[in-house]
């Protein structure tokens, strides 16, 4: 009786140990008929649960955006400080970073004008920027210092309490997207002209990121082509380090150029405005920047027109 007991004992250990190797096989056999890159994932996910193949990043670049005078007054007649933006944000906020070059100071005293070169616009118009998804403005411009330093530190302030980062006052932005730094710079060569200085920060600058873009205020403005002189500082800015250079100023959309490779906006015209006295200010130019890594993969144009007063829309030419 006792041996017939301890023969039915080894008989199930036998058997026990049979299937556990016979399913270890299988389980051997399935994970070598998997991709190379399918037993990454599979490694990955059962450490993280969440894997990045390379994924892309988009870039959206403005022109020109000056939400004061007529554009602040239009918008606070029809109460609704998102006007600007109504048919432009959904797209604005669909990529990973947009800025713009904001033409005005945001003061809490901003009077209410439909003329004059001294422009403002009031915190309250100002939230069509967050509305919009805009992350970064350059506040190298003319304009900038129409209401003084103080207006200058009150812009500022307004933008840090509103998550907005602002370049332009010496100062580099650093933005990193699925791994890579991408870098802001902004300079204003309408008041300045450019510097040694100048190009060695923009080498400093390139020294901290993967992706560095320069937003420039340069140029004359209602004009179509570049200068000669600014061809060949845009040359330079691109040897000093720079991966793209946005232009603005000119309030027409303007040339653009590849030096080594890099992209030269050399002015992306008007995106609001309230110039509607001309069919070239109503026009504007936004572009998506598509990289992968630190590579640029391309580049889309996508033109605006301002039908209805200071309220740009995509035209899809």
């Amino acid at each position: 009786m006792i041996k017939k007991i301890v023969i039915g004992l080894v008989f199930g250990v036998l058997l026990l140990t049979i299937i556990l190797i016979n399913k270890q096989l299988k389980s051997g056999l399935a994970l070598e008929n998997l991709s190379p890159i399918s037993k990454i994932r599979e490694n990955s996910e059962q450490k993280t649960g969440i894997i990045n193949f390379g994924k892309e990043t988009e870039i959206i670049l403005t022109g020109d955006i000056m939400l004061g005078r007529s554009v602040m007054a239009t918008s606070l007649l029809r109460k609704n400080v998102n006007y600007p933006f109504e048919k432009v944000a959904k797209i604005l906020k669909s990529a990973d970073i947009t800025a713009g070059n904001l033409e005005n100071p945001i003061t809490k005293d901003c009077p209410i004008s439909n003329d004059g070169f001294k422009f403002c616009t009031s915190p309250e118009m100002a939230e069509g920027l967050i509305f919009a998804g805009v992350d970064v403005v350059s506040l190298a411009n003319n304009h900038t210092t129409n209401y003084g330093n103080d207006g200058f530190i009150q812009t500022k302030n307004y933008l840090k309490n509103e998550n907005v980062d602002f370049v332009g006052d010496k100062n580099l932005v650093i933005k990193e997207v699925n791994g890579i730094k991408f870098g802001f710079l902004g300079m204003d060569f309408v008041v300045n002209k450019p510097t040694e200085i100048d190009y060695e920060f923009i080498k400093e600058s390139k020294k901290n990121v993967d992706v560095l873009i320069v937003m420039l205020h340069w140029g004359v403005e209602y004009t179509s082509s570049p200068t000669a002189t600014q061809k060949l500082i845009a040359k330079k800015i691109i040897e000093s380090g720079a991966d793209v250079i946005a232009g603005g100023h000119p309030h027409w959309p303007q040339d653009i150029e590849y030096i080594e490779g890099k992209p030269v906006f050399y002015s992306l015209g008007n995106f609001v405005f309230d110039q509607s006295w001309s069919e070239e200010t109503k026009k504007g130019l936004v572009v998506k920047l598509r990289y992968q890594g630190n590579k640029l993969l391309g580049v889309d144009k996508m033109p605006i027109y301002m039908k209805n007063f200071g309220q740009p829309e995509w035209t899809g030419n």
